[in-house]
């Protein structure tokens, strides 16, 4: 029955949609047929049942359907991009975009914002000043002919069901749920015009999908919707028990990443880029295998191709690129305190889910969609885990536009940090890669 509160109570009764069930319900929630407090409900219906494979497939057709696709056949090259399944410090598009579009490979890029407590490319974009990510389809394949890549969010003509369910997602506690991970990623991606795609599916307590099996049934979900769709696709899976790299928040992830793509190495942070990076231009036909491409990412990098062409994109997408310059003239936020080890030892835990929620605190995400985000916001770590630390010694610092802010991070930070007497494992950071 095509009665939106039926198609409610079918999920919610855990059986199986049709396709006509989910075409009505998602395109009557553009119309506004279908509203907010409905569509709430059917989310948490299909978070706690599920989808089934046949139904994940339709609603990510339906969903790539509700808006425009883009050929870029015209562009004289292999189109491919990346995406990330979400985590805590996760900053790599910002170094791989254009290091691989330095390569002679077209990256289209349409990216997300911050969801749950995971951050968002897109508002790490943004604390640029004047960087714009809002452009039509138009201006989309302009950009991209012209730079050999762009960075953008969905706009009223790509998968406009999945913008404005995303945003829902973040706000109604339906985040982390297979069926709609893949409809939401492979919407936006089918849209974009890209001929294959490298997945980077996280791992751990920072993952959207924290449980394993889960992680690896969304893996097997994106390689085969990719397929179905004509597109090559490899999935890295990568641990995600600890923030990536040692800054998280918008401005702060952007100047670790100049702070790579200027030279520097970030012991986990250079090895997932460069990995990501190595699939790319392997998929890009500019390399054999994707050890053959991990070594031309890092020649990118040191011969300085990769930061002129982020510059590159800074001025076409009209950010400023004397504040990108200047980088190394640190941007603060009002306040700052430091956490400090209350005991000598060894870091065991630094967990990436606590710290992500702590930076929302903070002001780096959003707890409801009108909520303004605080780009200087963030954590400084000092430490990583498997470090040597004494007691009194710095482990991270918190930085927000207020002292109360800061206080409620310290107390789930505190919840998230462990320090033993014996040095832990090694992190395996790399966990698998699946084509």
């Amino acid at each position: 029955m095509m009665i939106p509160v039926e198609i409610i109570k079918l999920k919610r009764d855990n059986k199986t949609l049709t396709k006509e069930h989910l075409s009505f319900f998602i395109n009557g929630y553009l119309s506004g047929e279908v509203t907010d407090y409905q569509m709430s409900a059917f989310l948490m219906a299909v978070y706690f049942n599920g989808m089934t494979e046949e139904e994940t497939f339709d609603l990510t057709e339906i969903m790539l359907n509700s808006g425009k696709t883009v050929d870029l056949s015209y562009i004289n090259k292999i189109k491919v991009d990346k995406h990330s399944t979400g985590g805590v410090g996760d900053k790599t598009s910002l170094i791989l975009a254009p290091l691989v579009a330095s390569c002679g490979i077209a990256v289209p890029m349409i990216s997300g914002r911050a969801l749950g407590h995971t951050g968002g490319t897109l508002d790490k974009l943004e604390s640029i000043p004047g960087f714009r990510v809002d452009y039509s389809i138009r201006d989309y394949k302009k950009i991209i002919e012209k730079v050999g890549v762009v960075m953008i969010g969905q706009n009223s003509d790509f998968a406009p069901a999945d913008k404005r369910i995303y945003a829902l997602r973040d706000v109604t506690g339906t985040v982390d749920n297979l069926s709609l991970i893949t409809a939401s990623i492979m919407s936006k991606k089918l849209a974009e015009g890209t001929d294959a795609i490298v997945f980077d599916i996280k791992m751990g307590s920072g993952a959207n999908l924290q449980n394993l099996k889960e992680s690896e049934k969304l893996t097997k979900y994106l390689i085969s919707v990719s397929k179905k769709f004509g597109k090559k696709a490899i999935a890295i899976l990568t641990d995600m028990r600890e923030p990536l790299g040692y800054k998280i928040g918008n401005w702060l992830e952007v100047e670790e990443c100049l702070e790579v793509l200027n030279g520097k190495i970030v012991k986990d942070l250079s090895k997932v880029n460069n990995l990501l990076s190595g699939a790319m231009i392997y998929l890009g036909g500019k390399a054999k295998s994707i050890e053959e491409g991990e070594k031309i990412a890092e020649q990118k990098i040191k011969d300085g191709s990769a930061y002129k062409k982020f510059l590159e994109i800074v001025e076409e997408q009209e950010g400023d690129v004397s504040y990108i310059k200047d980088w190394k003239n640190y941007k603060q936020d009002k306040y700052s305190k430091k956490i400090l080890s209350e005991k000598s030892g060894y870091v065991r835990e630094m967990n990436a889910y606590k710290f992500g929620l702590a930076s929302i605190e903070l002001g780096c995400g959003r707890k409801k969609i009108t909520d303004k985000i605080d780009y200087l916001a963030g954590i400084i770590l000092n430490k990583k885990c498997g470090d040597e630390i004494k007691k009194g010694e710095m482990i991270c610092e918190l930085w927000a536009g207020d002292m109360e802010k800061i206080g409620r991070a310290e107390k789930i930070i505190t919840e998230g940090l462990v320090v033993s007497d014996k040095k832990p494992k090694e992190r395996k950071l790399i966990l698998d890669i699946i084509d």
